[in-house]
């Protein structure tokens, strides 16, 4: 066995710990072959050599985020630290003033965090159309809405245009209270949410006075030709042919659109398909138009996002073998019995 000691002299121990230890339980989680102490500003690694090598290498690139980023919450610890993927370590690490998207309030820097949100920005910028497919916590509307907003601020567009159909989700529209405007605007928030971190309130607030930015359901799109205007369909896994095929046709000249979905989030009734997954298929190979496809490694919200994203995935796996197996089942039943 080998011992080795590593010394934070460069950062806050406690940033690099965590409140409660909780970083240093997750690494010793990700590193169960050592034995792994903290005493004041030192780490004690004793295990194989190979584990403690494997290990200063990832403490080191801790250890280089913090010293260039200050402060560093358990979702990031837990991402470069379990960084299989090279590129979304890299991203974490090389962070270059270019890469800034948009500079909000109070000196917030928004950025892509992930190398599929980076894949977006670049898509973005080369065509004028682009899907983002994934799940919960990926960044799809947060990244496209700074992409927008950073139009907008460098005069790339007169304006923002932000939709999402007004699909129920187990709730019924009817029974809220309110106009039809206060009945829409909760479905609307995460796009509200996204555009409060970026824009000073009262900026915001003249924007919307004056529409530059527009925030509605996509029913109201229907007759419109959207031009020298940003846009974003949001939720886009709950329209069906005939609404993404109407959204897709009102983009006009000098317009830049992005539509984002999570397949696995499908709130439409039974008896209808919905539309976004028949728009990729027929659209992603033409020229203009872009697909990235962004999966749990892209999770930038609470780590147990991924573990729980996860656990859907596995159950959804064994639930599709399931059904494979039993079709087989009656299908033999069935050549059993016309043999017979």
């Amino acid at each position: 066995m080998t011992e080795s000691i590593i010394n934070l002299e460069t950062v806050n121990p406690i940033d690099f710990f965590g409140v409660n230890n909780g970083k240093l339980d997750i690494l010793k989680k990700k590193f169960p072959l050592l034995k792994i102490l903290s005493r004041g500003t030192q780490i004690k690694l004793s295990g194989a050599p190979e584990h403690i090598d494997a290990a200063k290498e990832k403490i080191e690139l801790l250890v280089q985020y913090l010293e260039r980023n200050g402060q560093m919450s358990e979702n990031y610890f837990e991402q470069i630290l379990g960084g299989d993927d090279e590129k979304s370590v890299d991203n974490f690490l090389d962070r270059n003033p270019n890469d800034v998207l948009v500079f909000g309030p109070n000196g917030k820097t928004v950025r892509a965090r992930t190398a599929n949100q980076k894949m977006m920005v670049n898509a973005c910028d080369k065509n004028d159309i682009v899907f983002a497919i994934g799940p919960a916590g990926t960044g799809k509307t947060y990244t496209a809405v700074a992409l927008a907003v950073r139009a907008l601020k460098n005069k790339l567009v007169k304006k923002i245009i932000l939709t999402r159909p007004a699909v129920e989700a187990g709730e019924s529209l009817g029974f809220l209270p309110g106009d039809l405007k206060e009945k829409i605007d909760p479905y609307l928030r995460p796009l509200y949410d996204a555009l409060d971190d970026m824009i000073p309130a009262d900026k915001l607030g003249y924007y919307m006075s004056t529409r530059t930015i527009e925030i509605a359901p996509l029913a109201y799109m229907r007759g419109r030709t959207l031009d020298n205007a940003f846009i974003i369909l949001d939720e886009a896994q709950n329209t069906n042919d005939l609404q993404i095929k109407m959204f897709l046709t009102r983009i006009g000249p000098n317009a830049k659109a992005i539509i984002t979905g999570d397949p696995t989030q499908v709130d439409l009734p039974k008896n209808q398909q919905s539309g976004l997954f028949k728009a990729t298929r027929l659209l992603k190979n033409i020229d203009g138009i872009s697909y990235i496809e962004l999966g749990e490694e892209d999770v930038v919200r609470h780590r147990l996002v991924k573990a729980i994203i996860k656990a859907y995935n596995k159950e959804d796996e064994k639930n599709s073998k399931e059904n494979k197996q039993h079709e087989a089942n009656k299908l033999d039943d069935k050549n059993n019995k016309s043999g017979q």
